[in-house]
């Protein structure tokens, strides 16, 4: 084969092989959502202010710059608030191979305040990974958030100190312009999370 015909097999396979390559490009259906909830359009979060784990001020503008998970549970809980958080931490470690920029951040925002103080959440969170923040502060700075993402939780059982509190299981994804940006409803599982938050990620 001389020259010229082997420069002309060789542009042929190559305009093939880009031709096969860009119609799965453009014919292969995106990833798609397992089990979180995207929102038409990412929602601006209530003004509040709370507080850190270690005492600093915590307020809409402190979401911003990152993706964060955000459950609102409370210390005290028995079962769901330690499982959601422990799935959350797993999932994180999914995540690793994904090669994403960053990580998103793990937010527990707690719903009993009264007990709940900085440095009884900051110990809390400890067990659930270093990039897991706690949140704490006035009741009525609580509902500010809760109240904007449609979370409900209600104190009940109560006799002295001894009481409970009902929540919802929900976790928000708040994306890095501090908006709400979707949800995963209960019940939780790692291998979700690790599936659906690049997919959310990417399309931020």
């Amino acid at each position: 084969m001389d020259s010229r015909k082997y420069f002309i097999v060789i542009v042929a396979l190559l305009a093939i092989v880009t031709g096969t390559w860009m119609s799965v490009r453009v014919f292969s259906p995106p990833p798609q959502l397992q089990t979180a909830t995207r929102l038409p359009a990412p929602t601006e979060l209530a003004e509040f202010s709370l507080l850190d784990q270690g005492g600093e001020p915590f307020t809409r503008a402190s979401f911003k710059g990152r993706w964060s998970l955000v459950f609102f549970g409370f210390t005290q809980c028995p079962d769901v608030c330690p499982l959601t958080l422990q799935v959350l931490a797993k999932a994180r470690q999914l995540l690793v191979s994904e090669e994403l920029d960053e990580l998103p951040r793990i937010v527990l925002v707690s719903v009993d305040p009264e007990r709940d103080t900085p440095e009884i959440i900051g110990q809390y969170v400890t067990h659930f990974g270093d990039d897991t923040l706690g949140i704490t502060g006035e009741l009525s700075e609580v509902r500010k958030l809760t109240d904007g993402l449609g979370v409900y939780f209600e104190k009940s059982a109560v006799d002295g100190d001894n009481y409970s509190v009902d929540h919802s299981a929900v976790v928000i994804v708040t994306n890095p312009d501090g908006q709400f940006h979707a949800l995963f409803g209960a019940p939780h599982v790692a291998e979700n999370f690790a599936h659906d938050l690049p997919i959310l990620m990417s399309t931020e």
